[in-house]
């Protein structure tokens, strides 16, 4: 095994280009429940549950990235989200690898939240 195969993935980390970063932090953190990191313009990393989304604010990425988010449990969060007016893609439902919801934001990105499937 080469040195290189023998390092570790310490995390991987998506970055999302935003339109506008004052506005997608207040969507994250306000809407969605995430926490700032940190931020230096024109980056900002929020975070929820230690787990990290770094926006950037017209540049690195492209509109319309897909993120997978696991979660204990969607149903809490569903409601939470429909009580904040979140503009889903797709309402909860249950597929044999998830159940899963798909939420777009501000920037049409779409962060597809999911636990595990439920028993039918």
């Amino acid at each position: 095994m080469s040195k290189a195969a023998a390092v570790g993935v310490e995390c991987i980390v998506p970055i999302l280009r935003v339109n506008n970063l004052a506005d997608s932090i207040r969507y994250y953190v306000d809407v969605l429940g995430f926490k700032v990191d940190w931020e230096a313009r024109p980056m900002a990393s929020v975070s929820r549950s230690r787990r990290g989304i770094m926006l950037c604010e017209g540049e690195q990425g492209q509109p319309g990235t897909w993120i997978w988010i696991g979660v204990e449990d969607i149903e809490p969060l569903f409601a939470e989200y429909s009580a904040k007016g979140v503009k889903f893609r797709e309402m909860p439902t249950n597929y044999s690898w998830a159940y899963e919801m798909k939420i777009e934001d501000p920037d049409g990105h779409v962060l597809r939240f999911g636990s595990d499937p439920k028993a039918d």
